[in-house]
């Protein structure tokens, strides 16, 4: 059963990865691929490197960026499967990988070019070396241990939790004291330190701009009592049931924390989602943090067979229901990106609140804007955010650069500092002042009580000549307009609405109906 489900969502994967345009983050990862570092100001250098690699090998393309991901995402089912085996014995080792491969979060991973993808194999895979050093007390484990978690540091500033959490296990329970004294320890830790080093080398060359990022610039460090709503947004994130089981695992096996292994799940899987929900109310409240855990729940997976076999029939067949129910969440999830991967489907989410925004409208526009260029190959291209710069040039096969203009978005995704070292923020664009300018606006990028003084500042920004197109698409759920612009050495002077041109056709698309379809999604053209 589990091999059925696994190539069959396997299967659904590989066709959606293929298909559905880049998600504004993975276009970001991408680019920064185009440029191999050590570091970059969001992430450590993983996730471009992987993408690097990939396209290196097998040419520019969604599914060449994707590939990866994929493959390490294939792989985790059947890491928790492993160490199921190696926690309970043979026996629990496929429901374990099933119930791993049921969460909607495990299933669908690497369908995306994401960090979580290789961050959340990392720390499966140190688990997998601290759970085998406890057993033997081999430099093997306790390297595999120290190999885990260097690809962690390289993947995520969120491998300080793993690093945490084992710390509290080795403080906490008394088989994580015996291991003080080992030299397996240490190796582990010299190895990990290793994974460290580009995180290092980047933040001293960029002083500091990765650390500021996500220490101080995402986080209020204030309480903030929306983020009491965690647990309901994990329970939405793994299917309620499935959630209510998984938690029962945690209080079970911290119940039977004086026996191994579940001394060493309930430690780091505690850590995970207790530490995780603290954090959380005071860091990080304007981005989705349901994924946070996500390590916590999968180990959980790992022993939920164990516990469950001494528990009541009833009880035994309610998780099984729940597990049944996180399937269908599962196939729910990857049919929601299959729709917004075709745009017919897309226009059917047109209507709904959980529209596809981030997957959608980037073909069209940069088709437009290809189309454009042709006509006008000296035309420098500038983009109104980083995301929509990404996915131009992501679009356009990666030739050439793609400034941005300084978005609130910008700063808030922490890619501002990045941008400025690449010099493809205002700064590098007023170095050729005078160019002429292919500017594309996303009008729907912003929030709509942001949206007005964005886009009133851009007509400061550049100097506009005149509108050359405008793209409604979807039922007006995502607005593009491209003008004839030059650039400026210094920002002019701020305008009023009514004398901003940007904000004057955003405005007027806003409350009109969206023209007639064109075909894609109810595209509406005007030129």
């Amino acid at each position: 059963m589990f091999l059925i489900m696994f190539f069959a969502a396997l299967l659904l994967k590989v066709v959606i990865a293929a298909t559905l345009s880049p998600f504004g983050d993975e276009a970001f990862y991408w680019q920064e691929s185009l440029s191999p570092a050590w570091g970059y100001s969001d992430l450590p250098p993983l996730t471009a490197w992987l993408i690097g690699l990939s396209e290196g090998m097998f040419g520019h393309g969604r599914f060449a960026m994707r590939l990866p991901f994929l493959l390490i995402g294939a792989v985790l089912p059947w890491q928790v499967g492993a160490l199921a085996q190696r926690l309970s014995g043979e026996a629990v080792r496929w429901r374990a990988a099933t119930f791993a491969l049921l969460l909607p979060l495990v299933g669908s991973m690497g369908v995306l070019a994401l960090p979580d993808v290789p961050l959340t194999f990392a720390i499966v895979l140190a688990t997998h070396g601290l759970v085998a050093a406890l057993e033997a007390n081999r430099l093997r484990d306790w390297s595999l241990l120290g190999a885990g978690l260097a690809i962690a540091w390289m993947t995520h500033y969120r491998a300080a939790m793993p690093m945490l959490a084992g710390l509290l296990f080795l403080l906490a329970t008394p088989r994580g004291r015996m291991q003080w004294r080992r030299p397996g320890l240490w190796l582990a830790m010299a190895l990990a330190s290793l994974g460290l080093l580009p995180l290092v080398i980047y933040n001293v060359a960029a002083r500091g701009a990765g650390l500021a990022f996500q220490l101080v610039e995402r986080n209020p460090w204030r309480f903030h009592a929306d983020a009491l709503v965690q647990p309901l947004e994990q329970a939405a994130a793994c299917t309620p049931l499935a959630w209510i089981v998984l938690m029962w695992a945690l209080w079970q096996a911290w119940r039977r924390r004086g026996e191994a292994p579940f001394d060493v799940i309930a430690a780091l899987a505690g850590s995970f989602i207790v530490l995780y929900f603290v954090l959380g109310l005071f860091a990080d409240d304007v981005r989705f943090r349901a994924h946070w855990p996500l390590p916590g729940f999968v180990l959980l997976c790992a022993v939920l067979p164990t516990l469950l076999a001494p528990a009541g029939r009833t009880w035994r067949r309610f998780a099984m229901a729940a597990f049944v129910l996180a399937g269908c969440g599962l196939l729910a999830g990857l049919g929601y990106l299959g729709l917004a991967a075709s745009p017919n489907g897309a226009r059917v989410l047109a209507g709904v609140k959980a529209f596809p925004s981030n997957f959608t409208g980037w073909r069209e526009s940069s088709d437009a804007v290809r189309g454009l260029q042709a006509r006008e190959p000296s035309s420098l291209i500038v983009a109104d955010n980083f995301m929509l710069a990404a996915e131009l040039r992501f679009a356009l096969g990666g030739a050439g650069v793609i400034y941005s203009l300084d978005s609130p978005l910008n700063t808030k995704h922490g890619r501002a500092a990045q941008l400025a070292e690449w010099g493809s923020n205002e700064a590098g664009l007023a170095r050729l002042a005078g160019r002429r300018l292919l500017l594309v606006v996303d009008e729907t990028s912003l929030r709509e009580r942001e949206r007005r003084d964005w886009l009133v500042s851009i007509c400061s920004r550049v100097d506009i000549v005149e509108p050359v197109l405008r793209l409604d698409l979807f039922d007006g759920r995502r607005r593009f307009s491209v003008y004839d612009a030059t650039a400026r050495a210094v920002p002019g002077p701020l305008h009023s609405p009514d004398d901003c041109v940007v904000w004057r056709d955003a405005y007027r698309a806003s409350i009109l109906p969206v023209r007639s379809s064109s075909g894609q999604g109810d595209t509406g053209v005007a030129q």
